[in-house]
């Protein structure tokens, strides 16, 4: 049986608000735990008025205290807007209150625009280019206590310093993670959901390059976006949401998301429609059966030992629906 997860990122909808959108978070974890579930990873996007969920860490534990045993985690934090300390010292927090649950997924880009990543970090050392790497090693270092003696870290430890940091995994949309997650022997995710790269080809080169460390064996998670309904039809209609949030992103516009009749309703251009019909390839949309028979070639060809589902539609409800389906025909183990 191939283990389900989910990524969510709080979507804010048309004449909704934030914090309803923050409940049914808290509300969609419940419910995939008990339809069996693995993972349950949150996000980090910044002045996006279509996603609420900007500091992963306060969700990861809300959502944690209010589960038994799905794992939560981040999906992920981007590293380049944090100190690393920091980094460790909440999720050492994270893993001691619930310890064996917790995920730490990291990325490079900073899931914002760039005066916004610029105001996220202004009051770091901001360095020119991507530092991702540099605080990655960081990172590692406070963790494995392996500063020389004569570097000023060298006598810096992450509180609580009893707790060892949760499974590590490296989020990307092209090679560059998949190589560095190999190297050290950690997890890896791929962004099938809005990767313009090969998901076989990034999978495919983690797998052959991974080397042993805090993992024994490559754990390769897809993540793809699937609208799933009880027929096509609905499939279709409830995924007019995402149709029109992608051609607003493409044109810069960051809104809430439409409801399906505002998205039918929408003057689309020759354009408009060119940017559905190739966004369309890394979405899977239709009845149960329908969505299995698209993603099963991707799953074997990818070879993922795990798959990550995200769904942002309008309907609080469908959304629930569709995580449903998707469990029936994956034939998860519902929990008691």
């Amino acid at each position: 049986m191939l283990p389900l997860s989910i990524l969510d990122l709080s979507p804010v909808t048309s004449g909704g608000s934030g914090p309803a959108a923050l409940r049914n978070s808290l509300d969609l974890a419940s419910l995939a735990e008990r339809l069996g579930y693995s993972r349950y990873w949150v996000a980090e996007h910044h002045n996006l008025p279509s996603v609420a969920s900007s500091a992963p860490e306060i969700m990861i534990g809300q959502i944690a205290a209010r589960t038994t045993h799905i794992r939560v985690g981040s999906g992920g934090v981007m590293l380049p807007n944090h100190a690393p300390l920091m980094v460790a010292e909440r999720f050492k927090i994270l893993e001691g209150l619930f310890p064996g649950r917790i995920d730490l997924g990291l990325g490079r880009a900073p899931g914002t625009d760039q005066i916004t990543s610029f105001a996220l970090r202004r009051r770091q050392d901001v360095r020119d280019g991507d530092d991702f790497l540099e605080r990655f090693q960081e990172l590692v270092l406070l963790e494995q206590r392996g500063f020389p003696p004569e570097h000023p870290f060298s006598k810096v430890r992450a509180m609580p310093a009893d707790v060892p940091l949760p499974p590590i995994f490296l989020l990307g949309s092209s090679d560059y993670s998949a190589e560095l997650a190999a190297m050290i022997g950690v997890g890896f995710s791929f962004a099938h959901h809005f990767a313009s790269h090969d998901a076989a080809a990034a999978m495919m080169s983690y797998r052959k390059r991974f080397r042993p460390g805090p993992l024994s064996q490559p754990h390769a998670i897809l993540a793809v976006a699937v609208v799933c309904a009880d027929t096509d039809a609905e499939a279709e209609r409830i995924a007019a949401t995402v149709d029109l949030n992608f051609v607003r992103r493409a044109r810069g516009e960051y809104l809430p998301l439409a409801s399906p009749e505002e998205a039918a309703a929408y003057d689309y251009s020759p354009v408009d429609r060119d940017r559905i019909r190739d966004n369309r390839a890394r979405l899977f949309v239709g009845a149960p059966k329908t969505v299995r028979a698209k993603l099963d070639p991707l799953i074997a060809a990818t070879q993922a030992d795990e798959l990550m589902i995200t769904t942002m539609v309008y309907d609080h409800a469908a959304r629930r629906r569709s995580y449903e389906l998707m469990a029936q025909e994956f034939a998860l183990r519902p929990s008691a």
